[in-house]
Order: C-alpha cells, then sequence, then structure tokens
C-alpha cells in the first residue's frame, strides 16, 4: 500500500512537472481549440424561430463589474436589432457569440451619452465584421442624423487607416458608418411604426425623461410575440399603454433606497457635486416597484429589469434591489446582467430565461 500510495505520488508529481514545463504549448493548444470553436459558431444559427432578447449591456453610467452600458440585442428570426449602444455593448455581444456584421439596424431611444458612447465602435464591428457593403441603418428620433454626423466626423481617420490596411475587398468605404432614419415623436397615446417586414413590426412611442427630449421607448411584435422596451422615463402611462398584454417587458430601474448609500457616501467625502448629481437623477427613472406597477397594470407575463441604478455588484444586493416588487406584479421577475437571454418562441408561451456568458 505504501508503495502505492509513494507510487501515485511521484507519477502525480512528475505530470505536473511536465504540465509545468510545456505550459506554452499546452495553453497554445487550448487557446487554438477555443478560438477556433467560437469563430465557428454563431448564436444566430443556434436559436428557434421566435423573438430573442440579449442584454449587451444591463448597466448604466456608474460602472458595474458585471453591466455594461445600456444595450439590447433584439433578434427576430434571422434579423438582428440593437437597441442603445453603451460602452462595452459591443464586446458583450461578441462574447455572447452574436456577430456585430449581421446587425440590420440599431435602434436609440435618446441621446444621453451613456446610450450611444459606444456607437463608433458598434458601426465599425459591423462594417468590419460583416464586409458591410451598405451603412448601418440607425432609427431615433429628431437630432440623429446630428449625432452621426458628429460620429462620422470622429471616425473619419480611423475609416481611412482601415480601407488602407486592409484594402476595399474586406472594408468596402461604401459600408462605413451609418445612415440616419429620424422620425418624429408622436404624441402620448400614438406610436409609430419603423420596420413592418416579413411578419415584423417595430413601433416607436413617447417616453418621459424630461428635460431629455426626445425619448423614445419601442415595441417588437413577431410571429405572436411581443417584447417592450422601455428605454429611460419615469412611471409611464405610454409605457402601460404599449406594452399591454406583451410577453417580456423590458423596463430600466433605480432603486432610491441604495443610491441614497452612494449619496451619503459622497456627502461624508465632500462630493458636493456627486451629491447635486445623486439627488437628481430619482426624478427621471422609475424605481423597481413603479415599474413591477406598470408591468402588473399592463398584463405582462415577465418583468425583465435593465439600466440597472445603482451598480449590484453583490448578489445580496439584488435581493435589496426588488424588494417590494413581489406584492405589485405576480409574474416572474429578472434583474438583468451582461449575458441575460430570453426566449420566446413563435406562436408560443414559453419564456425561457438563461445567461450566455
Amino acid at each position: 500500500m505504501r508503495r502505492f500510495v509513494l507510487g501515485t505520488g511521484v507519477t502525480i508529481i512528475v505530470l505536473a512537472a511536465l504540465g509545468y514545463l510545456f505550459r506554452g504549448p499546452l495553453v497554445m493548444r487550448l487557446m487554438a481549440r477555443v478560438v477556433a470553436s467560437n469563430l465557428e459558431t454563431d448564436l444566430l444559427r443556434e436559436l428557434p424561430d421566435g423573438l430573442h432578447v440579449a442584454l449587451c449591456g444591463a448597466g448604466s453610467p456608474l460602472p458595474d463589474p458585471t453591466r455594461s452600458g445600456p444595450c439590447t440585442a433584439v433578434i427576430a428570426g434571422d434579423r438582428l436589432y440593437v437597441v442603445d449602444t453603451g460602452a462595452g455593448g459591443s464586446r458583450t455581444l461578441a462574447e455572447m457569440r452574436i456577430p456585430q456584421g449581421a446587425i440590420d439596424g440599431i435602434l436609440l431611444t435618446h441621446f444621453h451619452s451613456d446610450h450611444i458612447d459606444g456607437l463608433g465602435e458598434m458601426l465599425l464591428q459591423r462594417w468590419a465584421g460583416g464586409s458591410s457593403t451598405t451603412p448601418t441603418p440607425v432609427y431615433g428620433p429628431v437630432g440623429l442624423e446630428r449625432v452621426l454626423e458628429g460620429f462620422a466626423l470622429a471616425y473619419s481617420a480611423d475609416r481611412q487607416y482601415r480601407i488602407a490596411h486592409h484594402g476595399e475587398q474586406v472594408v468596402p468605404p461604401v459600408g462605413a458608418g451609418g445612415i440616419a432614419h429620424e422620425f418624429a415623436v408622436p404624441v402620448d397615446g400614438e406610436r409609430v411604426t419603423l420596420i413592418d417586414d416579413a411578419g415584423l413590426v417595430i413601433s416607436a412611442f413617447r417616453v418621459a425623461h424630461e428635460p431629455v427630449e426626445p425619448a423614445v421607448g419601442y415595441r417588437f411584435d413577431y410571429k405572436g410575440r411581443s417584447v417592450v422596451l422601455s428605454g429611460d422615463t419615469t412611471k409611464s402611462a405610454n409605457v402601460e399603454r404599449f406594452a399591454a398584454g406583451a410577453d417580456l417587458l423590458v423596463h430600466e430601474a433605480l432603486a432610491p433606497h441604495l443610491l441614497m448609500v452612494i449619496t451619503d457616501g459622497a456627502r461624508a467625502a465632500g462630493r458636493t457635486n456627486l451629491v447635486k448629481i445623486m439627488e437628481d437623477i430619482p426624478d427621471y427613472h422609475t424605481s423597481p416597484v413603479e415599474a413591477a406597477e406598470v408591468a402588473h397594470a399592463a398584463g405582462v407575463d415577465h418583468l425583465l429589469f435593465n439600466h440597472i441604478v445603482p451598480p449590484l455588484p453583490a448578489a445580496p444586493l439584488e435581493e435589496l434591489f426588488v424588494e417590494g416588487v413581489a406584492e405589485a406584479y405576480s409574474g416572474p421577475v429578472t434583474v438583468g446582467r451582461d449575458g441575460t437571454l430570453v426566449t420566446l418562441a413563435a406562436h408560443a408561451a414559453s419564456i425561457e430565461v438563461s445567461n450566455l456568458l
């Protein structure tokens, strides 16, 4: 028995030593396999027909280790749309194996910096990742054209560098940047249809985010399933109106009692400017309980929180975030994080929630 134990111990030590000595080649082989696997897979080809919502950014301007800036991918059949392009959203899409070269369009809810600061990168990835021969369609309220002009100017030198380096076959000059599809925000009670094609209907409606104006939410309808995204808003009867009967409501949420912890910390540190900002933020956002009340009144089947404020770096904080929600809404609730995927199969009633990261 002693010889067996001794022999086993020696074998383990030898194997460990060999593994250490050849760790470089072993890691290279492992890396090659992982890269090959990632490049060969494409989430869009794996998903069943239906509506799918993937959070490429569930956070806000406040840094959160599990939540990038606001960004939501909506997949309808084989079509891919992205709502808002917060910082880090492009990289999260890549981690989720969602090819940005396949983006059919980007929709912006409003022009707050945290909702557009990743737009340049996503336009670049869609262009270079798909060798696109057409600019990315970008939909948004009036003012969008000016925003895209700014990004085009900022990326003008970069565009020329990439064409000169990779060649026009890889990065066709005519595919760079975005093309604006502006629309006038309808009055409360009305919506505007942006896309109505092959069973997919995408419409926009006004939300309340004053002093930010214009600001909209979006509704997606496809093969008997429906998703509504609130955008940034206070508790809104218009969101309730256009979320009526939806399978999924993706709603922003700010927990005032948790944000107060940051406010008090800033006050103790003498950061008066930050105190003022933290005190201002709640008046143009929706609390989790208020969002739950909207979900209840609209009769939606599932509530997904995004644009999470403040950051929730630990699981117990998520429990505090949803305090009171169950009393306002009896349906299932998900606190979103990067990688959250909600699947609504076509012509069905099922709602499946998973995480891709």
